[in-house]
């Protein structure tokens, strides 16, 4: 059972030697990040921090389901342009195209989707076209519209 401050002790000085006895006690050394610093330290505030985490936590995505897709689709091409090799570049555009045919059959809620499958076979001639795989998007005529 908790404590009850008593009268005549200021809050501070109540809640401060709780504090003091349970760190004495060892109360706070199995938390989880004991000793690291902490995340968000360094980064700008932001008031709503506790709802994005708590949005993370829980798996919700912040765009929604076609946006997302949209996102990841562009992501993929990126991916395979910059592929090491041609099965790697196959295994990432088949599997965007696997999603993206899934939300065609069945539209997710929000936004129009405005997606078309990836032509592997013209990714594919850009990617050995430009032959020094760096990063870049290539005008393939498909994929994210």
């Amino acid at each position: 059972m908790t404590e009850r401050k008593p009268p005549g002790v200021s809050f501070e000085t109540f809640v401060d030697r709780q504090i003091r006895e349970a760190a004495a006690r060892g109360d706070f050394e199995d938390l989880p990040g004991y000793g690291k610093p902490l995340a968000s330290l360094d980064a700008p505030y932001d008031e709503l921090w506790w709802v994005k985490g708590k949005l993370h936590d829980e798996g919700f995505a912040v765009l929604p389901p076609a946006l997302a897709l949209r996102k990841e689709a562009e992501d993929a091409l990126e991916t395979a342009l910059a592929a090491r090799s041609e099965r790697q570049l196959r295994a990432v555009l088949t599997d965007v195209n696997e999603k993206i045919r899934t939300a065609l059959r069945r539209p997710p809620p929000g936004p129009p989707l405005n997606l078309t499958e990836f032509d592997v076979e013209a990714v594919l001639r850009t990617w050995r076209e430009r032959g020094d795989r760096s990063p870049g998007r290539a005008g393939t005529g498909s994929g994210p519209a």
